[in-house]
């Protein structure tokens, strides 16, 4: 049985963040979500779509790298979160670029 595209992102992420006890992983926006100590991290949404929070600050640096796209569920973007193209994330280093942008940012935000 062939996993599906969350399913399979969800899969490499986990293989990236191991197992640090400060993440956990929930489900969120039909899909599986990474928080940082109680901070949302990362996550891949049921359409497979790899999401990452970098924060207003890291917005428009993160925005430099290739693949960045606009987080838009109702049609408004969404300030320091962002949606990473498919071809952008092809490779494990690439993937592991932005989980730690993400972890810059996250790790900066009080736990919850």
């Amino acid at each position: 049985m062939s996993m599906t595209p969350m399913e399979a992102g969800t899969e490499r992420l986990r293989e990236i963040l191991g197992d640090d006890p400060n993440i956990i992983d929930k489900k969120m926006f039909g899909g599986i979500i990474f928080m940082l100590n109680g901070n949302m991290l990362c996550g891949y949404t049921n359409k497979g779509k790899l999401m990452v929070r970098v924060g207003k600050e890291l917005e428009a640096e993160a925005r430099k790298i290739p693949g960045a796209e606009d987080m838009d569920f109702t049609g408004k973007k969404m300030g320091g979160m962002l949606f990473v193209a498919d071809e952008a994330i092809a490779d494990k280093a690439s993937l592991e670029k932005w989980v730690a942008l993400a972890t810059q940012f996250v790790s900066t935000l009080p736990a919850k």
